[in-house]
Order: C-alpha cells, then structure tokens, then sequence
C-alpha cells in the first residue's frame, strides 16, 4: 500500500528542521495543545524550520478540512466612511465635514443587498464607520428592512466595536442588544476590531478602539446567544511574534468556552495611506515568509479548536494567497462586489472576483474548489471540471492582483 504523499511530504519536512521544531510539531501530532513558549518557537521559524512549519500546517489542514478550498458568494457594504475614532492604520474612515465622505440611506443598503442576492449572493457584510451622529438603532434598522425585503439572505454584520456604539447608544445592556439584534435578523458578525488583542499594542494602534476585556466581552456573549463570530488578527506593523501568539492563544481560549468561532482570518497590514506607516511608527506591511508563518502557526495552533483558516485576497493579492493556502490555510474568502476598500487607497479597478475565478485558482494548485455558506456549510462542490451553472454575474472590473489597498473593516 502506497504512503500518503501528504504524509510523506510532512515527515520529510520534520527530518530537516531542529530538533526543538519537530518536539513542537510532533506534540501537535500527538494532539496536545502547545504553549506561549512553543508557539513562539513555530513564530519565529525560518528557512528549514519554516519550511517544516509550512508543510506541517498544510498536512493538518488536509487532515482537518481535506482538499476542498472553500469560498463564498457575498457582497462587502460599507454603509458609511464617517468615523471619529481614527485608528492609525485605516485609510478608510473621513471627517463628516471631507469632501469624500459619504453614508448611505437604509433603503439604499438595502437596494445594494437586493442587487447582490440577484447575482447569486448568500451572504451581505455590512460595516462601516462610527459617525458622532449616528441614531442609536440605525444598525437595527438596517436588519430588519434587509429581512423584510430579503429574507433568506444571511447577514453578517457589525464588528464588536460597533456593537458596543449601538449599546452606548441606546442604553441598552449588551446581551439585550445583541438578542434584539440576533431577533431582527442578525446571522454572524464578523470578529473585526481585534487587530492585536494586546492593550498595549492596541494604544499604539488606535487609543480609541475598545480594550481587549470590552472585545472579549461581547464576541464571548454574542456566542453565548447563539450567534456566531469569525476572529481575524491584524499583522505587520508595529507588533512583534509574541503579540501573534498571544493573540491566537487568545483566540483559542475563547472557542474551547465557547465553540462560535467559524474561521480565523489573518490581516496583513497594508501600510500606504495610513498615519501609522507615515509617521514612521510602523514597518511597510508584512514579507511573503511573513504572511506564510501566520498562516502557518494559525493553523497549528488552532488546530482542534477552529478548523478554518482564511486567506484575505484584497490584503495578500492573488499569488500569496494560493500559497498561503498551501500553507495550512483552506478558505478564499469571498467574492465581495464591492469598491469602497480599494479606493481608499485611491484605486480605480473594482474589488469583485467571480466564483469562476476563484474556481480557476483553486484548481491551479490542484485542490477542489467549493462555494460554501457563512457558516461553513458546502452549497455545491466542484470536484469536476465544472458543476452546476452559476447565475450572471455583475459587471465589475476585477481586481488586480498585485493591486495594494489600504486597511479597513472588510467581509470577514
């Protein structure tokens, strides 16, 4: 009987690194959780020990997920740029007096939701902006008229940071809001916000955003009620490989209470256009063996607690992203059809990739593409050459994928 060439590809992996990597990575192996200690040694893993780490994750990943790489059909809409927080490392939010700045009508959410379940859309993500002005109950506003119109549509939208606005907001306690939210039609919400879950990082990074504790609190609660969450981690910039591990640690902390966690979503940091690169405070986004090892360690990690690990394409571009995905990741995200990101970098190409091109990646590298739901749910599984018909798609342009776009809440 022939050897699993996955397998095979591990051990000869193992063979070449140091002994200190491999006692880690056989430890995952043999199923026991690793510690701060070891994590740092798989987040500081180069050349042989980082080639290890990458193929070691992409074994794990064939044995927690197999070999489909998953995608969803979904629409980004960021409803408005206004924001008084100013977080150093977005590009995205404006003053509600720029020139540039914008919010859209609820009608008008609506109108870009109907559009997108139109083109074949399962699944809205809906941020935006924190404008001083904002009426408390705008967010609830916005489920119930996407439901009303849309009802089959899966909304996943706003990060715990605007759930903690709408609270202060409206004076309502957390577990109340997010049950009113959750009755109104709320699907998910996307685990945005994090960047890294260290406050001292985080004052660094943006002294506005909520405290690790607050973020901690209300994605814990949301999961409590039943309302899942993704978890996404900011890299590249002005945080260090301890800061990964705490953060993913963190993480998996939080799904062993419990369990709503979807997916992890590592974020490299785009650093044009943004006052935290400007102003020297930050290093110019992350290398290639950089983004390779986050994926990588995420799913080591996190191995047996969160079994999906996303690529980001609008941060990473194409060709990282398919070998991220050779590194122990197995999601592509979604196809978004939307440009609001991009153009805060000044770009003037759309952010949409079709379901058909995602296809032809995912078949470049050999594994079997599968359009999936929210919630990790496969709707079709394209192990042939094609499979069923996909609706029309919109008329956008694709983005480029060497294309650089600045940071900002996006459909994870």
């Amino acid at each position: 009987m022939s050897a699993d060439p996955e397998e095979t590809k591990s051990r000869a992996a193992l063979s070449s690194c140091s002994v200190g990597l491999r006692e880690c990575l056989e430890a995952t192996r043999a199923g026991h959780e690793l510690t701060f200690e070891q994590g740092l040694l798989l987040a500081t893993a180069a050349d042989a020990d980082l080639e290890a780490l990458v193929s070691f994750a992409d074994t794990l990943r064939h044995e927690a997920v197999g070999d489909a790489i998953t995608y969803v059909v979904n629409r980004n809409i960021n409803f408005t740029n206004v924001c008084f927080v100013g977080c150093s490392f977005c590009g995205f939010g404006k003053g509600s007096g720029a020139l540039d700045a914008y919010s859209l009508s609820v009608d008008e959410v609506v109108r870009k939701a109907r559009e997108a379940w139109d083109t074949g859309a399962t699944e809205v993500c809906i941020q935006g902006g924190l404008p001083r002005d904002l009426d408390g109950f705008f967010y609830r506003d916005i489920l119930r008229a996407i439901k009303r119109a849309i009802p089959a549509m899966h909304v996943h939208a706003f990060s715990p940071m605007e759930i903690s606005y709408g609270v202060d907001k409206t004076a309502t306690p957390l577990r109340d809001y997010l049950q009113m939210m959750k009755d109104e039609g709320l699907g998910s919400i996307p685990g945005t916000a994090a960047e890294i879950l260290d406050d001292r990082v985080r004052r660094e990074l943006s002294p506005n955003k909520l405290p690790v504790a607050r973020w901690v609190e209300i994605i814990t609660a949301a999961h409590e009620l039943g309302i899942p969450s993704t978890s996404t981690m900011m890299y590249g910039h002005v945080e260090e490989p301890a800061d990964w591990v705490r953060h993913i640690l963190l993480l998996r902390s939080i799904q062993k209470r419990t369990g709503g966690f979807t997916e992890f979503v590592p974020l490299g940091f785009i650093h044009e256009n943004t006052r935290l690169f400007k102003h020297g405070g930050a290093r110019p986004g992350a290398r290639r063996e950089e983004h390779l090892r986050v994926h990588a360690l995420a799913r080591v990690l996190l191995h047996g607690a969160i079994k999906n690990i996303q690529v980001s394409w609008v941060k990473l571009g194409f060709e990282t992203s398919l070998a991220c995905l050779k590194a122990g990741a197995n999601d592509f995200s979604g196809t978004l059809m939307e440009e609001n990101i991009s153009k805060a970098a000044g770009a003037t190409f759309g952010e949409y990739v079709s379901p058909q091109d995602f296809r032809r990646m995912i078949r470049s590298i050999a594994r079997v593409p599968a359009e999936r739901t929210t919630t990790y749910k496969l709707r079709h599984l394209y192990d042939s050459h094609e499979g069923p018909a996909a609706p029309a798609q919109p008329q956008l342009n694709l983005v480029q994928s060497g294309a650089h776009v600045s940071y900002a809440e996006g459909a994870y």
